[in-house]
């Protein structure tokens, strides 16, 4: 594949990912955001009373004026929100894009649209599913502030693992496909990989911030869903914007010609048809 052409596909998958982007904005500002509101309030309306205790107890009372938050939770829910999930949204079009690139012709015959189709399924899966098992999601009241390191890095830890091994089970898989068939070459690698995640799930440590028995679960629950619908709609969204894009980068004269329609193919046809007929009575 030309330079000019990876180029191309990197520019179509960062716009691929910003339209993805605004989807999962729109989807996490109306179903996540009430949730992380009423955790909020619930963390708020449980710490009102220890103070109060606290006052009662005669513990030294805290400052007249409280340090001014830098960022509002109107301005958090909004413009950060946005820029967060759109920049997330850039970043992983642009990877996604150049894995596309990789992966084309390399994973079986199939059309730009179904190997982009292919790719943003995988990266869902091995950049949040399969991490999200492990470590799923929680709301900020039920996080230890002093425990955000630890978590982050486990987290991003059970990422660059689940893409690590990933990576190797397509190896695998392609490097089986000789002696065992493409479809049992597939299964082997796949199972491959689900072994060895199910094997890294033990062997990692747990989040040691256990979640309250006071929380509510359908809160909790209702948080963690709407954190997977977002991601799995952000790659659903990626996988057919940047699939019909590159369908027209990569097989523009296939995308014209059905673009115009059977009639239009037909006369093609016809007329191809007509030139050779003309050649051969030359000849």
């Amino acid at each position: 594949m030309q330079t000019s052409t990876v180029r191309t596909l990197l520019v179509r998958g960062m716009i691929a990912g910003v339209v993805a982007g605004l989807l999962a904005f729109a989807l996490a500002y109306v179903v996540g955001e009430p949730s992380i509101d009423s955790s909020i309030a619930l963390e708020e309306s449980q710490s009102a009373p220890a103070h109060e205790h606290d006052d009662a107890a005669g513990a030294p009372a805290a400052p007249a004026e409280e340090e001014e938050e830098l960022v509002t939770r109107p301005v958090q829910s909004t413009f950060g929100l946005a820029t967060g999930v759109l920049v997330y949204g850039v970043a992983l079009g642009g990877i996604a894009s150049l894995a596309f690139a990789i992966c084309l012709g390399r994973v079986g015959r199939l059309r730009p649209r179904a190997t982009a189709a292919l790719v943003a399924g995988a990266a869902f899966t091995t950049v949040y599913l399969v991490p999200f098992l492990k470590y799923p999601a929680t709301p900020p009241a039920l996080g230890n502030p002093d425990t955000i390191g630890k978590r982050t890095t486990l987290f991003f830890l059970m990422i660059v693992l689940s893409v690590l091994v990933a990576v190797v089970a397509v190896i695998a898989g392609r490097r089986l496909a000789p002696a065992l068939g493409n479809w049992n070459a597939t299964v082997a690698a796949g199972g491959g990989y689900v072994v060895v995640m199910a094997v890294a799930c033990l062997l990692l440590p747990a989040n040691t911030d256990a979640v309250k028995e006071t929380f509510p679960a359908a809160l909790l629950w209702e948080f963690r869903l709407a954190s997977l619908g977002v991601q799995a709609l952000l790659w659903t969204a990626f996988g057919l914007i940047f699939g019909a894009l590159a369908e027209r980068v990569l097989r523009p004269e296939d995308a014209r010609v059905v673009g115009q329609g059977p009639e239009a193919v037909t006369g093609a046809s016809g007329a191809s048809d007509s030139s050779g007929a003309s050649a051969a009575r030359a000849g």
